[in-house]
């Protein structure tokens, strides 16, 4: 399974960051891949906190994608909220969308997914202080940390994208692994999860 965790300038470095560590340690267990991908190809990122890192590849159709946030509760000009303004990251995730096993998103990612017309009338969450914005796009809100909906996945705020990686690598790889995954990164499991 390869899962690309699409970066943006202005994105949050944990929302990246924590799931990539989760992942790259399934993957020692599994067939998991974990990939950096800008959305025009390779791409030299700054994050909203000024951590530079490279994405080697540019967005592909992978097994699944992973959204973070960033940016979108301060209006920052990257990150988020510019990225909706600008309209093409959602527009290639609608497109790409039904090609994959599953989407997903970490903090206000999840803003991105409903720009692109994915969470009406599905249970999601995000960043509690982005809650209101969320709903008013047709979403059935949870105040879960993770919510599962299949081929959907959302994260409420930044560390919650550790419970969505740990979530993911126990739904498709198994809970023993996912707890090994924890024991490795010294984290304890908040198993808050809404599962439709």
């Amino acid at each position: 399974m390869r899962i690309e965790i699409l970066v943006f300038d202005g994105v949050d470095e944990l929302d990246v960051l924590g799931p990539y560590e989760a992942w790259s340690l399934a993957a020692g267990q599994s067939d998991l891949e974990v990939v950096l991908v800008g959305l025009d190809g390779p791409a030299e990122i700054t994050g909203n906190h000024g951590l530079q890192f490279k994405a080697p590849e540019g967005l592909g159709v992978p097994n699944a994608v992973l959204v973070p946030g960033g940016g979108w509760l301060t209006r920052a000009e990257q990150g988020a909220w510019a990225e909706a303004r600008r309209g093409v990251l959602p527009a290639r995730l609608a497109e790409l969308a039904p090609e994959l096993d599953w989407i997903g998103s970490v903090c206000t990612g999840s803003m991105l997914l409903a720009e692109a017309g994915l969470l009406k009338g599905r249970p999601a969450t995000t960043n509690h202080s982005a809650w209101p914005e969320l709903e008013a796009f047709g979403v059935e809100l949870k105040k879960n940390r993770v919510v599962d909906d299949g081929t959907v996945v959302t994260s409420g705020g930044i560390t919650a994208g550790l419970d969505l990686a740990l979530h993911i690598v126990e739904r498709k790889i198994s809970p023993d692994v996912a707890d090994q995954v924890a024991d490795s990164l010294e984290y304890t499991r908040i198993r808050d999860v809404h599962v439709s």
